[in-house]
This record gives structure tokens, sequence and C-alpha cells, in this order.
């Protein structure tokens, strides 16, 4: 018989089917023993009776422990007090890898998982993520594509920093400093000359010394940068790209979302939806007038405020112009208003989390070079950047997307950590 996943074989519902996986639960007596097994697509109960089989055999049965991978044959049928509905009455088996007493058990604390990390992703939970994850990705190359768009790659070694000087990560290059890159952005920015729309995801480096649950020093930001756009064209598109991403992944990973105990629908609802934007001064006013917080202008919005301002939302809320001041040195002051910067943030609702960043690019090289001065930086080792305003600039804009920050609020995840396998912190590097 050819092997089917668990899944298959409980869409086929009767008959003989032959599968494989591991053990993820096991108990029994001495005539009868019930193992539940597991692959990439479910988990089912099989039976293993005794008298089906040979005294070795049984021995090497009852012998089985969590985890061992194992090959089965055997007839299925519908069993509503089986854990997924189904039970296979095994007539077959072959042990493929026996197993150790394995070290996961119930009631392990965050970091015993996280030391184990190469273990704990065959948790349900972390599967489940996982796959979430990689219909995101998939629905986000799929968006791009149906948009026109060009995927463009760049370096992750960069000769400067683009988001603060303080949180680059210094690699020793030859003979040579290099950093890890903070951002795609100022390479996507060349490209737009040449391709116009392109988008990019790739791991994003930010040596924060940050040890909440929303931070991680290695993240994988998903970007786009499109050329004659202006700040409301880029804001209106990053809902496109949001709602397609998010509507397709709740319609695909229905199953997956309900392990995690998250509504597949309401978020597939809330796609829907229009989704607010407000400027950042608006957002100070909802703060003191709602909240009785009172922020002043010119401080950047920290997670409390973030968070307070959510409560007042269902979806998620694109915040533009933040003050010129706190801002990145590409990004340009509003004509109308020299105080504000043309930028946005895209914040989530129930966690209140800033899951987007952007803005439209300035084009004054003399502004920028005065920002990076004010930053601490050396307007020299932009050239490159600055050449491309030398050389037939046009409007342009951009924004990145925190992926694992999407995730964590999509799957109600209390930890960032668990938005991707294997996470790197202030405090973690290994496994």
């Amino acid at each position: 018989m050819t092997y089917t996943t668990i899944k298959q074989a409980m869409q086929k519902g009767t008959g003989d089917v032959a599968i494989r996986g591991w053990v993820y639960r096991e108990r029994g007596s001495n005539k009868i023993k019930f193992i539940v097994l597991r692959d990439s697509s479910n988990i089912i109960q099989c039976v293993l009776k005794k008298d089906n089989f040979n005294d070795n055999q049984w021995e090497q049965i009852d012998k089985l422990k969590v985890e061992a991978s194992i090959e089965l044959k055997g007839t299925i049928k519908k069993d509503e007090r089986a854990p997924t509905g189904y039970e296979v009455e095994v007539k077959k088996f072959n042990v493929v890898g026996e197993s150790d007493t394995y070290p996961i058990t119930k009631d392990q604390s965050p970091e015993f998982l996280l030391d184990n990390r190469h273990l704990w992703i065959r948790s349900r939970k972390m599967v489940a993520v996982m796959k979430i994850r990689s219909a995101y990705g998939q629905a986000r190359e799929e968006f791009f594509k149906k948009e026109g768009f060009y995927r463009f790659d760049t370096p992750v070694l960069q000769p400067n920093q683009s988001e603060g000087g303080s949180t680059v990560f210094e690699v020793k290059y030859y003979n040579q400093k290099t950093y890890l890159a903070q951002t795609w952005q100022l390479y996507g920015e060349a490209a737009i000359f040449a391709l116009e729309k392109v988008y990019n995801t790739g791991p994003t480096f930010r040596a924060e010394k940050s040890k909440t649950n929303r931070h991680l020093s290695e993240f994988w930001m998903v970007e786009t940068e499109v050329a004659w756009w202006g700040l409301k064209e880029i804001t209106e598109f990053a809902k496109k790209e949001l709602k397609y991403c998010i509507r397709k992944v709740a319609e695909e990973c229905a199953e997956e979302f309900e392990l995690l105990e998250r509504n597949a629908k309401a978020l597939i609802e809330m796609t829907k939806k229009e989704w607010p934007t407000i400027k950042y001064r608006e957002a100070l006013k909802i703060l003191k007038e709602k909240n009785g917080m009172k922020v002043k202008f010119g401080k950047d919005l920290r997670t409390i405020e973030e968070e307070t301002i959510m409560t007042h939302f269902d979806t998620p809320v694109v915040v533009t112009h933040y003050p010129q001041e706190i801002m990145a040195f590409y990004k340009p002051k509003d004509p109308e208003q020299p105080d504000e910067a043309l930028c946005f943030d895209m914040l989530c609702p129930e966690i209140g989390l800033e899951i987007v960043g952007g803005s439209q690019r300035s084009l004054d090289i003399e502004e920028m070079s005065e920002n990076l001065k004010r930053d601490g930086e050396k307007p020299e080792d932009y050239k490159f950047y600055f050449d491309l305003r030398r050389y037939g600039s046009v409007p342009h804009s951009g924004y990145g997307v925190g992926l694992e920050r999407v995730l964590q609020w999509i799957c109600k995840l209390d930890n960032i950590k668990d938005a991707k396998a294997f996470p790197r912190t202030m405090l973690r590097w290994k496994p």
C-alpha cells in the first residue's frame, strides 16, 4: 500500500490505510495498546491488540515511547471517542526510529521549552503557528505577483546603519567592519528607479536591549518600495496587503487557528471592514479625552499608549504624521506642517502592537544630512543613497511589515518568540 498522510486517511474514512509518523501519546495494558500517532497533517488514535501480533512484536510494541517513529497499516473507522474522531485498528507495524525518554512533558517553563526548541517545534501549537507562517509568506508572494511587483533581494551585510546606530550588530568583514541589515529599504529605494514597484522578505537585525514579549533581535521584515507614490497611496496599499494576506491565511488555516483558540471567521470579517487612518495629534487627543493620558507632542508612542489607543478600535489603525524630530533621517517634513513627518505606523487591535512602519521618502539631501548629523552619523557614508536623489529622483514611498508581530497578533500568542521556530533575543542565541 502507498502511505498517505493522517489527514488523507481520515478523509478516506473507511477501509485499509497505511500511515506513518511519530508517537504523540501512548497508553494501554498487557493486552491492548492505544497510540496517538502524529504527522505534519494531524493526529489519529491507533489501536494495537496483542492477539494480532506474536510475542516478539508485542514486546517491541510495549516498549514504544513518545516520539518513536513508526509505520502502520490497518483499517480506519469513525470513532467519536477518539481525539480526532477516527481510529485505526493496526494489523502491521514497523518501528523506524526508537526514542529515548522524551524530555518535554506537561507544565514545563517557557525557558525550558526555549532551551529545547529543536524538540518543542514538534508540538501541535508550534506546528500550527509554523503552518500559518508558511501560508502567510505564500499569500504575500501571491499578492505582490498579482499587483505587478518585482521581488528584489539585497545584502544582509551593509556598510552603514539606517534605523539608528545604537542598534546595529557589527560584523568583522575581512579586515574591515560592516553591519547586519537593519532594513532592506535603502537598497529597495535604489531598485525603484529601475523596477518601479519592488518588495522583499528577509531577516532583519536590531541590537535593541529589550526583553519584552514583543521584541526580537532577529526578525523577518516584509518590505515594499514604490516609485511615484506619496503617503496616502502607500498607507492604503499597506491596508490592502494586510487584508489580503490575513484573509487568505484565515481561509486556508482554519483548523490551525482553531487549535490556537483563534476565530478564523472573525479575522475574515475584520478584513471586510474599513480600517481608519488618523494623525498622531488625533491619537494624542484620544488618549487625553478618553483615557486622561497626557502625552506631549514630540514624544514617540510607547507600548502603553499604543495599547490604550487600540482599545477604541476593532480593526487595525494607521497613525500618520508623527513628530519629525524623532523620526529616521529619511522621513521628510510635511510642507504644510513642518513639525510633522510624512510617515505612518499601523497598530493592530486587541494587543495594540505596531505591525507596520513606513513613510514617504525624503528627496532633500541637505535636510537628510542634517538629520544624520543629529543622529551622530556621517553624511559622507551615505553617498550612494544621496546619488539616488541626484540622478532623476522621483517621489516614492515604502513600508516594512514585522512578520512575527503580525503572527503574534493573529495567532493570539502571549510572546513574539513563539512566532518563529528559533527566536533570537538579547539573551538567547541558541539552539
